[in-house]
């Protein structure tokens, strides 16, 4: 028989899971529903509601995906995606390499924009590149985690002008940490993940997508390739429909539940600025010590903080030591990141004064 599994309570600032409120931990105590019980769909439909606020949009279909962000990524992809379709994909990091692989798995034709990783996308290189393809789909990410890297989304909606183009992105880093607009920058489809800026626990990924994308998937010629994912059969167990799908995730969907209403209690603006503050106090300490970051200030995000690792320093030594001398996790890089930088997470919970001090202290101690 084995011994009863007591987890340390560490201090998570890597990439993603954050810390989470207790509120959040507790909420998962509450008695298990049934996925067809009246009470939970509403509980459902409040999630709908509160996604809403925090996507920035009024898209009627909104709702969580049993799965991580990675579930959202494909379930994005694999239902707007058609075999042959020509597909722009923006690629200036680990992510964006992946959305431009999984489009290649369901069936496009991938035309890669790239940027060398930690840079921006030249918005000018994205919109040649869609006016001479045949594409209508493009898929950008909003904050890049394998490099702390924020795109700006803002001009994506300009392609309109070449033609009527599907804009997908990822907000899985930014979300509940930074504007995202959804309806402002007229984004159509986007997914992000629980375990960051929105703070609860890995395990769902919310969704939203516009009208113009759920007319392209009515239209599909074929249906997508996969059942679980489907978008159209999802929605008819999150609308009124209710019609059987899979076993929700009762308890992560609570979580979910009392997250966003955290983040609403707080207030976007509220959170927006708690997230920059203390990023820039993590930075200015980190600046301080010497040290030096890998993104350029205007294009930084405020929940992934990446600082590069100074010539000389064996990079698991100092992760190895954070985590065994001070309980706290900070993640590395990885790609063509590997070794050269750490990745530090201040989101959620997370993202406190108290915890830019605790990880500046003992970095000090490590280093020196």
């Amino acid at each position: 028989m084995t011994n009863a599994f007591h987890p340390p309570n560490r201090v998570l600032l890597g990439p993603g899971p954050s810390n989470v409120e207790p509120r959040v931990l507790q909420a998962m105590m509450k008695p298990l529903l049934g996925h067809l019980d009246p009470a939970y769909l509403q509980c459902l439909d409040e999630i709908q509601k509160l996604l809403r606020a925090v996507f920035e949009t009024k898209n009627r279909v909104t709702f969580s995906i049993s799965g991580t962000g990675g579930a959202g990524m494909e379930a994005c992809l694999a239902n707007l995606i058609e075999d042959g379709e020509e597909v722009v994909v923006c690629v200036n990091g680990f992510f964006g390499q992946r959305a431009a692989e999984l489009s290649e798995r369901f069936g496009a034709r991938t035309i890669r924009v790239e940027a060398e990783w930690g840079h921006p996308l030249d918005m000018q290189k994205v919109r040649d590149a869609f006016r001479r393809s045949n594409a209508r789909i493009v898929v950008m990410i909003h904050a890049e985690t394998s490099t702390g890297m924020r795109q700006p989304i803002e001009d994506l909606k300009s392609l309109r002008e070449v033609r009527d183009a599907i804009l997908i992105v990822d907000t899985v880093t930014s979300l509940g940490a930074h504007p995202v607009g959804i309806d402002r920058n007229e984004i159509d489809a986007s997914y992000s993940c629980t375990q960051k800026g929105i703070g609860a626990p890995p395990g769902l990924s919310p969704v939203t997508f516009s009208e113009r994308a759920l007319e392209k998937m009515r239209g599909r010629k074929t249906p997508p390739k996969g059942w679980y994912l489907d978008v159209l059969l999802l929605d008819k167990y999150w609308s009124t429909e209710r019609a059987y799908h899979h076993t929700s995730p009762a308890l992560m969907n609570y979580a979910l539940r009392e997250a966003l209403e955290i983040i609403l209690e707080e207030g976007l603006q509220e959170r927006w600025e708690r997230h920059r503050l203390n990023s820039e106090a993590f930075v200015a300490g980190i600046e301080a010590m010497g040290l030096q970051m890998l993104v350029a200030p205007e294009h930084r995000l405020w929940s992934l903080n990446t600082v590069r690792i100074p010539a000389g320093v064996d990079d698991a030594r100092v992760r190895n030591r954070l985590l065994a001398e001070h309980n706290i996790e900070i993640g590395s890089g990885f790609g063509s990141l590997r070794g050269k930088i750490w990745r530090v997470g201040l989101m959620g919970a997370g993202s406190s004064r108290n915890n830019v001090l605790l990880l500046l202290s003992a970095l000090r101690r490590v280093l020196a």
